[in-house]
């Protein structure tokens, strides 16, 4: 093979990181990064909008009318999603979840469901397809996402009570809405249905035990996240955290037929740590970035919306990858490329918070997804 030199650009102004196609890394269905951390899943952001101005994550003082969005021409097309997603597939990749900004604002979402739906795994093992959603969409499109092949949806409800909520979202959008919509996805098997729940100190740590109550007998799973430093929007400050040990503790204590005790996770690089109700009750877990940092079993890639690829949640700059896709580089170029980026991770920053220093800019999670 005839040497040559495929640019990878990170998106902040470091050099040009260079690849030389004559190193090659077979598709094997294992890739291991510098801390032997294996690829097994991909969070595909499809949109940088949403229709929620969420404190934490959007903060319409900032994404306000006059917030410069990227062009559609410069978000990456489903084919373009779908050749990325079938090479990384291939290098070991088992789950895909559909992220955005809001996913379900994104055209024809069913489309890009259906092709990643085609694409096999080395040993034929289907793949776990899923989505992140505010919810406000969910019951109009959920029949057409099932239809499609989406195995199941996670929704994001920060509050029960209607004020506390439309606050939170900063849009006036209701939870009865939110509640809907859940039902309608749990109805047409779009499930288990796990439930994000954001917890900022100030704004809806009061909500913590009736939303852990509503949904104990639910068949869904309540997951409460620490408020996380992701990107320089949301003003993140250590003070506006309450730890997932103070929630268990909070739940534990507000009744008898509220204690919880703990579960073994279901496979090792899984987020949340599991609890169940000592009386049966449904499942709750905590996923704690900022105190209980999982970092040595994080296995995700995160490709954003306009063709970077991030190695991790706290990234400070992306790879660029749309220019190969748009370029003559052929398969075997950008699995290299890939592979390259992969095997170059490093990335604990959770691990090192308060250690180092942050990155002087972080990428904002309405590129790439929580």
């Amino acid at each position: 093979m005839t040497s040559r030199f495929i640019p990878i650009h990170p998106q902040n102004d470091s050099p040009l990181l260079s690849l030389r196609s004559d190193i090659h890394t077979p598709a094997r269905g294992i890739l291991m990064d510098r801390l032997q951390r294996p690829l097994r899943d991909l969070r595909i952001s499809v949109t940088d909008r949403c229709n929620f101005r969420c404190v934490y994550c959007m903060p319409s003082a900032v994404f306000d009318q006059n917030y410069p969005y990227l062009p559609h021409k410069d978000l990456l097309t489903f084919e373009e999603i779908t050749r990325l997603a079938r090479l990384l597939v291939a290098h070991g990749v088992t789950k895909i979840r559909l992220t955005g900004g809001e996913p379900l604002l994104r055209k024809n979402l069913d489309r890009l469901v259906g092709m990643l739906r085609q694409i096999d795994t080395p040993d034929g093992t289907p793949l776990d397809l899923t989505l992140t959603t505010n919810g406000a969409l969910l019951a109009q499109k959920a029949q057409q996402l099932k239809d499609a092949g989406l195995n199941r949806v996670t929704v994001s409800l920060d509050a029960l009570d209607d004020a506390v909520f439309k606050k939170m979202n900063d849009v006036d959008f209701s939870v009865s809405e939110v509640l809907n919509g859940i039902d309608v996805a749990h109805q047409i098997g779009l499930g288990p249905i796990k439930i994000n729940m954001v917890v900022k100190a100030g704004m809806n740590e009061h909500q913590i035990i009736p939303m852990a109550r509503h949904f104990k007998t639910s068949p869904h799973i309540l997951r409460f996240i620490e408020y996380m430093d992701v990107g320089d929007s949301n003003g993140w400050q250590m003070d506006d955290v309450i730890s997932s040990q103070q929630i268990i503790h909070q739940i534990s204590q507000s009744s008898p037929d509220m204690q919880l005790v703990a579960l073994e996770p279901n496979y090792r690089s899984e987020t949340a740590q599991r609890w169940r109700y000592r009386d049966g009750g449904g499942e709750v877990g905590v996923i704690s970035s900022v105190t209980q940092s999982f970092c040595r079993d994080c296995t995700r890639l995160r490709l954003s919306t306009e063709g970077k690829l991030y190695t991790c949640l706290f990234a400070g700059h992306g790879h660029e990858i749309r220019a190969l896709l748009r370029g003559n580089a052929d398969d075997a170029d950008i699995s290299n490329a890939l592979a390259y980026v992969w095997q170059m991770r490093g990335d604990r920053y959770s691990e090192l918070r308060g250690q180092q220093n942050s990155p002087t800019k972080k990428v904002e999670m309405s590129y790439i997804g929580g």
